[in-house]
């Protein structure tokens, strides 16, 4: 038989997916892919029972729904301080991966550079592989996850096409400050280089940090490519819904990949979440609550059991330093057996990291997540209370 295509040689199916199906397998407490174990906001599951029997079911408008985009557009309108018109600006996708990979596909040409900052999400590096696009990688330095601006200059000047900037990030919950964000605003501008955020975690942020839109810095409008979904904010990961936000003729160029690649957004799902875009201010304000309420339960466990941390800023994860407890010879195996000889599953952490990582930093971490519900993280930390024992009697 021929050969399959050269680009399945630069990636592997989802570490992260995959652990979900080995902790099924175990009967572990998930804590691996960020998915919660609570219900939606019964706003959207009333809406859902409407729509089940009052569709529509058929094809929607393939860049979203009228009623959808003008939500949405009212409601980014105010948190991004900006205009924002529905029928020029805004593409709904499934979901933010499909919004990702759209974004990248419009920008790039074959051979173009794309800016990653590492540790990443490890779709990022997929989505340039996969627009045959070279990903450069460029370090969040712990325990504040800092760039070095001379890196991250020099990454400029090899030409990059366009930086891609989760804020909130996921895997280390770093916010980008303002400080931050300018800097990387005076180099795209400088060197006429795209900028594609992932702002999933938007509503996630925890005082005294802020979350700003890169799109509302001078200058940025016209070459920032803001993807996000409502996955996160509304606990509906498998509805599939995500959308860009872009100036008119990034937008048509999006609309061209989108429409090919999967022609629209499920149209009885887009017509429930308007009812959970529709939520007054204090449905966000009490998620943030819930999440730093969350964050506190899990970290204080953390700290009872004597892992080390590094503290999230935002977003729903944390990295756990396994450096002074990994037998194993990768973390990989590691997480394979928190999973069957604790009942807790993980994400390694080399999965967000380069392979040309510093080996101080490729098998030195997990990621756990924490958006579930109370019993649930606790059941966790129990379970997690044995690891210390569980690790000697492993090493005997």
């Amino acid at each position: 038989m021929n050969k399959l295509a050269n680009r399945l040689d630069h990636f592997s199916d989802s570490i992260i997916r995959r652990m979900t199906r080995i902790a099924n397998q175990y009967d572990a407490v998930n804590l691996s892919q960020g998915f919660p174990d609570f219900d939606p906001p019964q706003p959207l599951l009333d809406a859902l029972k409407q729509v089940a029997d009052h569709g529509p079911h058929q094809y929607e408008i393939t860049w979203g729904s009228a009623k959808f985009r003008q939500l949405l557009a009212q409601k980014q309108e105010k948190l991004m301080a900006m205009a924002i018109n529905p029928n020029e600006n805004i593409l709904v996708t499934c979901g933010s991966t499909e919004a990702m990979m759209c974004a990248v596909m419009t920008v790039c040409n074959p051979k173009d550079k794309v800016i990653i900052f590492s540790p990443f999400y490890e779709n990022y590096g997929a989505d340039a592989i996969l627009s045959d696009a070279e990903p450069i990688y460029v370090p969040l330095i712990p325990p504040t996850f800092e760039f070095d601006k001379q890196q991250l200059r020099a990454a400029f000047e090899q030409g990059a096409k366009a930086i891609i900037v989760c804020n909130p990030s996921n895997p280390c919950g770093k916010v980008f400050t303002k400080e931050e964000l300018d800097y990387i605003s005076q180099l795209a501008i400088e060197f006429d280089t795209y900028v594609i955020t992932d702002e999933v975690y938007e509503h996630i942020v925890y005082a005294p940090y802020k979350h700003l839109y890169l799109a509302n810095f001078p200058g940025m409008k016209e070459r920032t490519i803001t993807c996000s979904s409502l996955s996160k904010t509304y606990s509906i990961t498998g509805w599939r819904l995500g959308y860009i936000i872009a100036d008119k003729d990034i937008i048509d160029g999006c609309k061209k990949i989108h429409d090919f690649l999967t022609v629209g957004a499920a149209a009885p799902l887009q017509q429930a979440a308007c009812a959970g875009l529709a939520l007054k201010q204090d449905y966000y304000d009490n998620l943030t609550k819930l999440y730093t309420h969350k964050r506190q339960l899990f970290l204080s466990g953390l700290d009872k059991i004597g892992l080390s941390y590094y503290e999230p800023q935002g977003a729903y994860y944390v990295l756990v330093d396994i450096s002074t407890l990994n037998p194993f010879k990768t973390d990989l195996e590691f997480c394979e057996w928190l999973i069957k000889e604790v009942g807790v599953a993980a994400v390694p952490g080399s999965a967000f990291f380069k392979d040309s990582d510093p080996d101080t930093t490729k098998y030195r971490y997990i990621r756990f997540h924490f958006a579930k519900k109370e019993e649930t993280l606790l059941d966790a930390l129990e379970r997690l209370s044995h690891i210390k024992e569980k690790l000697l009697c492993q090493s005997h």
